[in-house]
């Protein structure tokens, strides 16, 4: 039988199946009854063959198993993609009583990385432990990357640490770990730590340092990376080289992208699909349409990956008919099976705000992951369907799916927007048990959250304790103390971000300026607004126009206002012209209170506010005419202000009242207590100004 087993390992090596199978057809007619040794082989030559199937069924026909033949069944799951089959043959093995040895938690170890089964995991690790295995090389590695794909760095780091000569591996492994999680700035450190202990660099430590640097959007480290990559004679490979069109399109330098791409001997579809992907993120649509065409028609196909980084140029209302379009060749050419596809054509429709669309696509898919739901849920979320996106949630769990980092982040996000204090700090809680708070996406989130809660102490410890923040961390926690009138804790904020060099973006700018009109810090504002577009080089947003006008307006210069808005040429919205009209109204300037009006009514002619506000400058002047005249106008248009709305969350439950229903919370009347309240107002000498409630409506 030793001849059979030589046989075996040898078309198990060179993938000589015809061979192999005809072998085994031999050993089955001679009626020699095999071995373990020469069961062993033939199992592991169907592993080699990817048949795991027939290596399956030649597994529960041996008369005996040992460990080996245990090992090779669960490294053939594992290595095809069958993680959980792999891990069910694990535990059958230990049930069995069998000891496993090296190969066997190489290959458990990689199955739970696959399923992101961090607690499968970590039971496998402390088996090893007891165990007495040696903790090799191969052995902590597979540990580390299983941790880093679960998301628990901590248990990577320590794993890492504990190692005495870690080697190259090791280094990607652990680069990798902390740039798939997103923690871009330890990962840099990490690559760098490497290149001055001696570790020599290859393809994929360069593509993970890449990938960092695309996540930090920073061009010059990058650069510095792409040197070296053409010194070590690597930017041939395609991981590098689709490494290097991402970051340099992330940077928004899509010259640079585009030069990278025109210097590749032959563009992979990789490369491809990541220049597409890229002017898609930039906003530039056209160009990616185009770039799609080109491949369209040189004959590469395009693949799903091409697909779903085309379709992110479609996330807007604009171009809703381009992306129906584009849903219809992915149909055509059978990709809508796809779930990757499938989550980006969902998304697409989630973002659109075409919320039945998206239903739909979401019921067509034949299978759904935590991406899908995110998608779904943060779709309704967005377009204020927070009662239908909590079903969702509740739905979600209900199906078994296990939240992840984006899940965790529109939750927080619904909780900011309604706003519902005590469901965020109990989802906080959930976030802690898995470690997810060091994560900067979901510390970003909870930044946000806490902000909008008013809960700006609590948003600071969080901040704080993130290890690495980005620019939404940032950015959120400067515009948490702006909305709440904390002007200096603001500009303290801005102050850090230019000690840390970390660059502000025009949403930065929003929440500053927003701050130094909170406090009428018009010097101050104009600074910041000259500083945005000399030193920063960002154009103006009708965001910072709006900023800008609300400042001097408040200050009562109305006509330098008007004259600022008057240079610009992009056309003013209605919130500019309302923040005009609101300095008009406070500092009575009624020639420009009026010409706000028209502005605003040329915009949107059944805007009720803007009637009401100029019916009171009307009414502040005496113009008893020109009031009744409006009143009379809004009359016979059946015009209406909005009913007001506001909220309370007590135990658990968001409560809804208005002035024109009554709201009983608990058996009490919200009506009678603040009739009840407003008699003691007037006890006290309080009395409300009549300027603002002339055309008050129910």
């Amino acid at each position: 039988m030793s001849s059979f087993s030589r046989l075996l390992r040898l078309f198990g090596d060179t993938r000589s199946i015809s061979k192999g199978i005809a072998l085994h057809a031999k050993i089955i007619i001679s009626g020699i009854p095999g071995d373990i040794h020469t069961n062993n082989h033939l199992l592991s030559m169907y592993v080699k063959f990817d048949r795991i199937v027939d290596a399956r069924k030649v597994f529960d026909e041996m008369p005996e198993r040992n460990v080996i033949s245990w090992t090779a069944l669960i490294s053939g799951y594992s290595q095809i993609g069958m993680a959980e089959k792999s891990l069910d043959c694990y535990s059958l093995m230990i049930n069995d009583g069998l000891e496993p040895n090296y190969y066997t938690f190489v290959s458990a170890v990689s199955a739970c990385a696959s399923l992101g089964d961090g607690r499968a995991g970590k039971v496998v690790h402390g088996r090893i432990y007891r165990s007495g295995v040696d903790f090799s090389t191969p052995v902590c590695n597979s540990l580390i990357n299983m941790y880093g794909k679960c998301g628990l760095l901590k248990s990577a780091q320590l794993v890492f640490d504990a190692m005495l000569e870690p080697n190259l591996i090791s280094w990607t492994s652990l680069l990798s770990c902390y740039s798939q999680q997103g923690e871009n700035l330890k990962g840099l450190k990490i690559f760098v730590h490497s290149r001055r202990v001696g570790v020599r660099t290859n393809e994929f430590a360069c593509a993970s340092a890449l990938s960092a640097c695309a996540g930090l959007e920073d061009l010059k480290v990058a650069m510095q990376i792409h040197c070296l990559v053409v010194k070590c004679a690597l930017e041939f490979d395609k991981f590098v080289e689709t490494g290097l069109i991402i970051v340099y399109t992330k940077c928004g330098d899509l010259n640079l992208a585009g030069q990278v791409f025109s210097e590749l001997n032959q563009s992979n579809l990789a490369a491809w699909t990541s220049l597409i992907g890229g002017y898609a993120q930039q906003g530039n649509r056209g160009e990616a349409i185009c770039l799609f065409l080109r491949l369209h028609s040189s004959g590469i196909r395009a693949n799903e990956r091409t697909f779903s980084s085309l379709l992110g140029a479609f996330a807007d209302v604009e171009v809703i008919k381009v992306g129906k379009q584009l849903h219809a060749l992915i149909i055509k050419m059978g990709y809508n099976s796809f779930i990757s596809v499938g989550n980006a054509v969902l998304d697409f429709y989630s973002k659109c705000g075409l919320l039945q669309e998206s239903l739909r696509t979401f019921e067509d898919m034949d299978e759904h992951d935590v991406v899908s739901w995110n998608s779904l849920i943060s779709g309704h979320a967005g377009s204020g369907q927070y009662e239908a996106a909590i079903e969702l949630l509740k739905y979600m769990f209900f199906q078994g799916y296990k939240p992840n980092l984006y899940t965790y982040s529109s939750i927080l996000s619904i909780c900011s927007d309604i706003p519902a204090t005590e469901w965020g700090k109990q989802t906080h809680c959930c976030i802690i048990k898995p470690a997810f708070d060091s994560n900067v996406v979901v510390g970003s989130a909870l930044i946000n959250m806490y902000a909008k809660c008013g809960i700006l102490n609590a948003a600071r410890k969080v901040f704080d304790y993130l290890t690495s923040k980005n620019l939404v961390s940032w950015n959120s926690m400067l515009a948490g103390y702006a909305q709440h009138g904390f002007v200096s804790e603001a500009l303290e904020i801005y102050s850090m971000m230019q000690r840390c060099d970390i660059k502000p973006n025009d949403v930065t700018f929003i929440g500053v300026l927003s701050a130094c009109a909170h406090a009428g810090l018009l010097k101050e504002g104009l600074h910041y607004y000259n500083s945005m577009i000399r030193d920063h080089g960002i154009a103006p947003r009708l965001e910072h126009i709006a900023s800008i006008v609300n400042l001097l307006a408040c200050k009562g210069e109305t006509r330098r206002a008007y004259e600022f808005i008057s240079s610009f040429p992009m056309e003013p919205s209605k919130v500019v012209w309302r923040c005009l009209l609101l300095g008009c109204k406070t500092h009575k300037d009624l020639v420009l209170g009026r010409l706000a009006t028209e502005k605003i009514l040329s915009i949107d002619p059944e805007d009720t506010s803007a009637h009401i506000m100029l019916s009171n400058i009307y009414a502040e002047a005496k113009m008893w005419d020109e009031t009744a005249q409006l009143r009379k106008i809004m009359k016979e248009k059946a015009m209406k202000k909005d009913t007001g709305c506001s909220w309370s969350e007590l135990k658990n439950k968001v409560y809804s009242f208005s002035a024109s229903h009554s709201t009983k919370i608990e058996g009490t009347n919200l009506t009678e207590i603040l009739n009840q309240l407003t008699l003691h107002l007037f006890n006290a000498g309080h009395f409300p100004d009549d300027l603002f409630c002339f055309h008050s409506e129910k």
